[in-house]
């Protein structure tokens, strides 16, 4: 074997979503997130398109992302549908992370290459950052809000009008035990075909 896949396995097993509300207030450091974004590059890409960016917020400016989700939630949610709970959400998570990072999709001018591969690639890249988060002893988690998929955020990203959020992926140090959890064995997900 060219790895130590006992290793892999365990690191693969061992991804779990942890909340900002669980993350401690030390600060990962910038040249951690970028092996982290490098790591998060080497997804694979039809075409070699390379479809993903990254909008990194640290320090003052996960205030600015802060105001802006709230204001936005505010804007875009009908008041009979106003949540508390979801609005606190938004405001408090980016203040609670050392590190939000908005991971966008950059669509290809020619669109060769299916819109829905270029998001499954943009994914892909989403999975090695969340495992070279775990093998950093990192939290981080994918948060999608509706208002994340709105113009308005595309415009406060500056992304292009064919471009897309795919969400915001928050970082920190974990303030708990890291948590446990489990999947269905293979009977239950797992058709072989044999002829």
């Amino acid at each position: 074997m060219r790895f130590n896949l006992s290793e892999i396995n365990e690191l693969i097993r061992s991804r779990r979503t942890i909340y900002p509300e669980q993350f401690s207030d030390r600060k990962v450091h910038i040249e951690q997130i970028e092996v982290l974004l490098n790591n998060a590059q080497w997804a694979p890409t039809h075409g070699n398109t390379q479809p993903w960016r990254f909008k990194v917020f640290m320090e003052d400016a996960r205030q600015r992302l802060s105001d802006f989700l709230g204001k936005t939630y505010l804007e875009l949610t009908p008041s009979e549908q106003q949540n508390n709970l979801k609005l606190s959400k938004m405001l408090t998570r980016p203040m609670q992370s050392s590190v939000v990072i908005a991971i966008c999709m950059e669509r290809q001018p020619e669109e060769k290459i299916l819109e829905i591969e270029e998001i499954e690639a943009v994914a892909c890249a989403i999975q090695n950052l969340h495992l070279s988060c775990t093998a950093y002893g990192l939290g981080g988690f994918w948060s999608t809000p509706k208002l994340i998929y709105h113009q308005k955020t595309n415009e406060f990203l500056g992304l292009g009008e064919k471009d897309k959020c795919l969400g915001l992926f928050y970082i920190g140090y974990p303030a708990i035990e890291w948590p446990k959890a489990h999947r269905k064995p293979l009977e239950y997900t797992t058709e072989w075909f044999r002829d």
